[in-house]
């Protein structure tokens, strides 16, 4: 499943299901949009989207080591 910071903002369709996958995020987002400047929105947004990407487990491994007792 997608994070909040995955979707391309630029393309209406994924925004929109943007919005309804995330509903609390998107209106966090509106309202902190609304405050803010352009620029310095961006510049919180790509910080987060980053921070999403570092926190978010690593699923994809090829080589799993199960520990055995």
């Amino acid at each position: 499943m997608k994070s909040f910071y995955d979707f391309n903002r630029n393309n209406p369709e994924e925004r929109m299901e943007q919005y309804q996958l995330f509903p609390e995020m998107a209106l966090f987002h509106i309202a902190l949009r609304e405050e803010m400047g352009e620029e310095e929105y961006l510049e919180f947004y790509q910080a987060e989207k980053e921070a999403a990407k570092r926190m978010a487990p690593i699923f994809h491994h090829s080589n799993r080591v199960w520990a055995t007792a």
